[in-house]
């Protein structure tokens, strides 16, 4: 079973034994989530070893994962476990985008492998073996996770997982508060009338006045 499955499992138990309820999901929006599903699949698709550009195409497919899902946390970054998220997010990023994929420590990949084996990643289109020439290797995946997953991790991932069992836990038990959405000016040529009043541009800030009929404004004069 994947790490990033249990991870979900326990933090829904931990929840749930802690007084909460899965009708509290009912109330967490999430906006553009659409994003979060194109990430991960970003990451998981699969980069044939026969392409001859398969370190290239590997490289830019991880960076843009981690990409749209800072996308995503950014946009919903009143979340629980936001910052967390963020932060492994980024700490991945650092260490892929200058070695052109993740250096993954050899030592630890023996550790975690214990009395088996794991095969180290040398023909990896996203992952390669830690080398001298890798820069910000204690970021890149150092952290062995032994049987029986077998598996290691960067601090980014660590980071990552924390926020996402954080974001479950805290929801589970219904101790959130609104996810509003982004304001409209993050867009500056919106001057929608329905934006909230101090969302507006300058210029579209005005309150309807008594006076102004076309505000739906009667005259005081009255009839």
């Amino acid at each position: 079973m994947p790490l990033i499955l249990i991870v979900l499992l326990l933090a829904l138990a931990v929840g749930l034994l802690s007084g909460g309820s899965l009708r509290s999901w009912e109330r967490m929006r999430l906006h553009w989530w659409g994003l979060a599903p194109v990430g991960v699949a970003l990451q998981a698709i699969p980069i044939p070893a026969s392409w001859d550009e398969r370190q290239t195409i590997g490289w830019v497919t991880l960076v843009a994962s981690y990409v749209v899902l800072l996308a995503f946390v950014a946009v919903n970054r009143r979340i629980p476990g936001a910052a967390l998220m963020a932060a492994g997010l980024l700490l991945n990023l650092a260490v892929v985008a200058p070695n052109q994929g993740m250096p993954v420590s050899a030592s630890a990949v023996e550790v975690a492998a214990g009395s088996g084996s794991v095969r180290l990643p040398q023909d990896s289109a996203k992952h390669h073996v830690a080398t001298e020439d890798d820069v910000l290797r204690f970021l890149g995946d150092v952290i062995p996770i032994p049987p029986p997953f077998r598996i290691v991790l960067s601090i980014g991932d660590v980071l990552l997982y924390a926020g996402i069992a954080w974001f479950v836990v805290i929801v589970t038990r219904g101790r959130f508060r609104e996810n509003r959405r982004p304001p409209a000016r993050w867009v500056r040529l919106y001057r929608g009338k329905h934006a909230p009043l101090a969302y507006r541009l300058p210029g579209r800030s005005r309150s309807p006045t008594a006076a102004d009929p076309a505000e739906g404004g009667t005259s005081g004069t009255g009839s």
